[in-house]
């Protein structure tokens, strides 16, 4: 008997020690590896997801912007002529919207710079009542959509009421807005988007009030001239529609669902 309790006074052996100690290191190791992973995979689908908010966020901003264009006025000190602010080319789009990101009251110029192999940059300046270029090109560019290059183009109406997209848009002039813009975001080979993005927005207020378009120089001018009494429904190009139209009555570009 004295000997069995004294081998229970002894406890546990050397080797059973560094056993028990093994298994729990063991464990552990299991434990934080799959906490490790389970964190990263957190982490990762939190990234996605932010990036994916901060994407469509900046993509319902430019809608809104582009359907709340309006035909900022401003004269040229030079020629004392009147021109309106929109301008429109294959990788930079420069225009002036009611809507601003701040929520600040008063006119907005935008610009949207696709650069090649980075993103597309928006710059925003007040517009005030002059031309607001010097402005923009002042203000220090922001990257608004990363892994993106933009292409825009612009929605116009023939004489015959036709529908055309054109690639450029000088508003100095044509003196007038779009009827809409088309902005096709094409993801780079680094992104991992492989899908374009479209923005096809219709701009409400597409005439100039008192300016008048010539598409066909002197034909559409003269035609344009022959109406004076015109329905408040405006439309881009020579002539203005007397059709009520009750949605977007135009074209998508190609390959727009």
């Amino acid at each position: 008997m004295q000997e069995r309790r004294h081998r229970s006074q002894q406890g546990f052996t050397l080797i059973e020690v560094i056993l028990s100690l093994a298994l729990t290191a063991m464990l552990l190791g299991l434990l934080s590896t799959g906490m490790y992973t389970v964190m990263n995979d957190w982490d990762d689908d939190t990234a996605a997801l932010d990036a994916s908010l901060d994407e469509t966020v900046a993509i319902l901003q430019l809608e809104r912007a582009l359907q709340g264009a309006f035909p900022h006025s401003y004269r040229n000190d030079e020629t004392l002529g009147r021109y309106v602010y929109f301008n429109g080319e294959d990788e930079t789009l420069s225009w002036v919207s009611t809507v601003s990101p701040q929520r600040r009251g008063g006119l907005t110029a935008w610009q949207l710079e696709s650069v090649d192999g980075e993103g597309v940059y928006l710059r925003l300046a007040p517009a005030m009542s002059d031309n607001p270029l010097p402005r923009l090109e002042e203000t220090e560019p922001v990257l608004l959509l990363e892994n993106f290059t933009a292409r825009f183009s612009f929605l116009y109406e023939e004489l015959d009421f036709s529908k055309r997209w054109r690639e450029d848009w000088p508003g100095e002039e044509l003196h007038m807005l779009p009827l809409a813009v088309h902005v096709l975001l094409l993801p780079l080979d680094s992104a991992e988007r492989t899908e374009p993005l479209n923005i096809v927005a219709r701009i409400r207020a597409n005439e100039h009030r008192t300016l008048r378009p010539s598409f066909s120089g002197e034909q559409g001018a003269a035609s344009g001239a022959a109406e004076p009494a015109l329905e408040p429904d405006q439309e881009p190009g020579g002539r203005r529609s007397r059709r009520t139209q009750t949605g977007p009555q135009f074209a998508l570009p190609p390959g727009v669902q």
